[in-house]
């Protein structure tokens, strides 16, 4: 399966729980969407994943990663603390430049 880089990095930087790492991977004006709230800029961004590291301790296997021009689908097992562990979630991504846009995570 081909991944982007910029997506690798996400994986291997949430399976690390290294919020500092993840927020990286995205631009500036970045917007990830995520549990019905909007986290928009790498502080945000970072500030979010933390605080969803802390909480739920999840990890990512990916199942599979479909791409359209700037637009990709990373399909990915979920496992940690939540309820329905594991889950197979989907992230959107919007990528421009080798950083993330936006990120839109649906069950």
């Amino acid at each position: 399966m081909k991944i982007p880089n910029v997506v690798q990095e996400l994986i291997k930087a949430q399976n690390n729980f290294d919020s500092v790492a993840y927020a990286n991977l995205f631009s500036e004006t970045s917007v990830v969407y995520d549990e019905g709230k909007t986290h928009t800029g790498k502080e945000e961004i970072q500030k979010w994943i933390a605080e969803a590291n802390e909480k739920y301790k999840s990890v990512m296997q990916p199942v599979e990663y479909t791409e359209q021009d700037k637009k990709g689908v990373l399909s990915a097992k979920v496992s940690g603390t939540f309820e329905g562990s594991p889950a197979l979630l989907k992230f959107n991504f919007e990528i421009n430049e080798g950083l993330i846009q936006s990120m839109k995570i649906t069950g």
